[in-house]
Formats: structure tokens, sequence, C-alpha cells
């Protein structure tokens, strides 16, 4: 007969008011609500307070240990988001080293028997066969789907564990995204009994530092549309879409073979994130495909340069934004020799937005940050006489940016080498 683990944790804080913001310190210890739904702008603490919680959580002494799944849409996301996020309140709670911790299949042993499981929804398959589930964390919520959402919902009903819970942390979007139509729009009813929806900005996160502070603050003058989504944390008004068609589906690139392989990329760091795309062009059908995508905020050039190599691109041909030179010589350097500089004319953000709107976009089901801008790169408004203007917001376009500059050569600038067909079975 198995023998339960002791409980030896003793979580202990100086005060506990230094430690959680004020927002989840108030519901660190109500498990009421199946949903919790924590939403706002960016810098605003959400997803650390959501850790906090469900750390304490498992931390706690129950029948059975809980067994907590954490997860992305994309699984190669994990590690230096929501699996580093768990590992920083560990250390941070002096507990890291008490337990046992997995970087292969990100997997952490607590003390007490509690487990964290790491994955991404890339196969909803696979999580399936996870049994005996106690909580579930979403982060980035809106780069799923509400069948995503309906089947974990189902993999939380072992009756073995009490006050069974599922987290949504995400910043908002567009109104056309699922966790909108589910949850905000307003013709949807909540159970307050079984629905709690949280609200917080940078204003909530008194562990911000004055400098980042200041930052957030200046997009108020420089786009005041883009501050009351980023900072504020309000869902974005619909308003007329650049590219409002696109069809999203699972690609498989065997099936692709033929099709010339084009590859772009968008520099960011602080701010705004750096930018991967790899796309197919079906020129004969006017069709584009998106195969891969790799974003991310504070990349260096050498971590750029790794992960192109990592993919498997580092002989390939990447056309990244000529505004960076010194980012594309260093990155040449570093062994990623045939990265050029974009060949920017006049004009060439609408020129490109119009090559790209005479095709077809078929979306892997995986590019999340892609399918977000998709669903949020609108046309700008003239505020005196409320008429659209022949040029887009400057947000929500790093990936799309990108593409530009991956579809570069066939965009006027050259000619693709590999053979096209007409028609992919399955496609």
């Amino acid at each position: 007969m198995k023998t339960r683990p002791k409980i030896n944790i003793v979580l202990e804080f100086p005060k506990p008011a230094k430690v959680f913001n004020k927002h989840i310190f108030d519901i660190r210890d109500d498990y009421t609500r199946f949903t919790e739904i924590h939403y706002g702008g960016a810098s605003s603490g959400k997803s650390h307070g959501v850790v906090q919680k469900v750390v304490m959580k498992a931390c706690k002494k129950w029948r059975k240990p809980r067994k907590v799944l954490f997860l992305r849409k994309v699984g190669r996301s994990i590690r230096d988001s929501i699996f580093a996020d768990v590992v920083a309140c560990l250390s941070d709670w002096n507990l890291l080293d008490r337990c046992k911790v997995n970087m292969t299949d990100f997997r952490i042993t607590l003390p007490n028997g509690a487990e964290f499981l790491f994955k991404g929804m890339d196969d909803p398959e696979k999580i399936k066969s996870i049994k005996g589930i106690s909580d579930v964390v979403m982060e980035e919520a809106t780069e799923f789907t509400l069948d995503d959402y309906t089947q974990l919902t189902l993999r939380l009903r072992d009756r073995g564990h009490k006050f069974r819970q599922i987290f949504l942390m995400f910043n908002p979007v567009s109104k056309l995204n699922w966790v909108y139509k589910q949850f905000f729009a307003e013709d949807v009813v909540n159970d307050p009994k079984r629905i709690r929806i949280y609200h917080t900005s940078y204003k909530n996160n008194r562990f911000l530092d004055e400098e980042n502070r200041k930052t957030i603050e200046e997009l108020q003058l420089r786009n005041p549309a883009y501050y009351r989504i980023y900072a504020l944390g309000e869902f974005a008004t619909l308003d007329k879409l650049v590219f409002p068609k696109y069809t999203k589906r699972r690609l498989d690139k065997a099936n692709l073979a033929e099709y010339p392989s084009m590859f772009g990329l968008d520099f960011g760091y602080t701010n705004d994130p750096s930018a991967f795309i790899h796309v197919k062009v079906d020129q004969v059908n006017k069709k584009i495909y998106f195969l891969e995508e790799y974003v991310k905020k504070g990349m260096l050039n050498d971590e750029i340069a790794r992960f192109i190599s990592d993919f498997g691109y580092g002989k390939e041909v990447i056309t990244a934004d000529s505004a960076e030179q010194k980012s594309i010589s260093e990155i040449r350097n570093k062994g990623i020799s045939r990265i050029r500089a974009a060949k920017k004319g006049p004009d060439s953000i609408r020129q490109g937005i119009n090559f790209l709107l005479q095709y077809e976009f078929i979306v892997d089901d995986r590019c999340v940050k892609l399918i977000e801008e998709l669903e949020n790169y609108t046309w700008k408004k003239d505020k005196k006489t409320n008429e659209y203007l022949n040029e887009p917001i400057d947000s929500y376009n790093h990936v799309i940016d990108a593409v530009r500059y991956a579809v570069e050569e066939i965009n006027g600038n050259g000619v693709p080498k590999a053979k096209v067909r007409k028609k992919i079975r399955g496609l």
C-alpha cells in the first residue's frame, strides 16, 4: 500500500503584502470559481500573480497532491515563458532546491508530491492522455481556441481533487477572438458562482519600476489607440482589417515541398518583438501558406542566429529589416551567411500590403502571433471625417512586416527557383 508523502512545505514571507499585488492577495485563498479569467494590459502582473496563487495552492495540505497543467498553445514557447515564471516563483520562495525539476519533460515535482506539468497544445491528443489533473493554467489564452478550452475543462474531472480550477491569462486583442465572444460579448451571461473575471493594468502593478512605467505611458502620446489596448488592457474595437480573410488549419510541410520557401525577419527588442516567418508561395493559384513563426521580445542577435540554426534554416536566404544593418551583419557573422537586407522602396509598406492582398492566406494554426495580428491590423481612420485612410496603424504588424520582407523576391525583386504546381491533394 502506497503511503502519502508528508507535507513538509512551509511558506514564509516577510509580510504577504510585500509579495503580492493587492488584487491577487485578496483572492489568494479563494478557489470557489471553476474558471478564473485574468486579463489586462502589459506589465500588469497578472501572469505572475496567477503563478503565485497556483503555487501556493499546490503547496497546501490536500488529501491528494495536486497535479497542475500549465499550457501554451505552442510547445516551444514553454521554456521562456510560463515554465520560467514558475521556476522564478519557486526560487523566490526558497522552494526550488527542494523540488525535482525535469528539464527534458518540463515537469516539476514538489516535496509534498504535487506535480507541475508544462505542455503545448500543438497536439491536443497528447493532453488527453494526462490523467488526474487538478488545475489548468492557460497562458496567453487568446492563442487557444474555444475547442481547446472546452477539451481542457473536460480534463478537470478527477473527483479526488477538491476545488478544481482553470485559469485564463491574456492581454486583450480583437473582439473577433473566441475569449471575447465566450465571456465578454454583450449577449453573454456568466454564472458568477462558476466564473470570475479580473481586469488589471500596469497601474495595478506596484512592483513595476518607474522606467517601465514611463515607457508604457509614453504610448498615450505616440499611439493612443494602441495605449488603450496594450497598456490599459481594453479589447480592440472591431475596425476595418487590412487582411480581412484568411483560412486557419494545420499544415503539413511535406505536402508543400514543391513550393518555394521564403523567410522574413523583423527586428525588435524591448517593447516590440523580433519576428521570424517561414512561408511557401503558390504563385500559380495565388496562395501563401504560412508554416512557422518565432516571435519573442528581448532577443539579442546571437539568440536570433541560434534559433534560425536550430530550426534548420541557417543556410536559407532570409530577408530582414534593412533598418537594422548592424544586426544583419552580426547575425551573418554568427553563421547565418545568406541573411540579407530588404530593399525598401518608396511607400514600401502600402506597396507590400497591396501585393499580399492579391493572395489567399492559409495559416497554420500554430502561427498564433500572426493570427493575432491578422485579427487586429487595421487601417487608420481620419478623426475629423471618420473616413479610412490608405495607411495602416503602426501596431500588430511585426510578423506581417516579416512576411513583406520574405516575399520581396517575388514582389518585383526576383524570381524563385523552386517549381510550383497547381493543386495539392488534401489541402
